[in-house]
């Protein structure tokens, strides 16, 4: 992957960071099942770092019984989700480049 020289963040922008990436995993995530057919669909995000910037994605899902999906076929929506989360990251730190 490569390298982005950024500027050191606000805490204002490593929260819409946050932000941003959240959104862009539960949107995945939402995709593939409705809210209804979550029990529990959890997206937490944390940014940390000044020089070196560290961005960790966590999602927790649970469907419905009603849901006729595999819990391998659940593991990679959750990997997808969680790739599109840094997708969504780097782009916005690409325009603050």
């Amino acid at each position: 992957m490569e390298t982005l020289r950024l500027p050191e963040l606000s805490d204002e922008q490593l929260e819409h960071l946050c932000l941003i990436a959240e959104a862009a995993a539960r949107k995945y995530m939402l995709s593939k099942a409705s809210e209804k057919d979550y029990v529990h669909l959890d997206v937490s995000v944390e940014a940390e770092g000044a020089k070196q910037l560290a961005l960790s994605v966590e999602i927790e899902a649970v469907l419905t019984p009603r849901v006729s999906l595999s819990e391998e076929s659940l593991r990679i929506i959750v990997k997808d989700a969680v790739k599109e989360a840094f997708k969504a990251s780097e782009e916005y730190l690409r325009k603050l480049t």
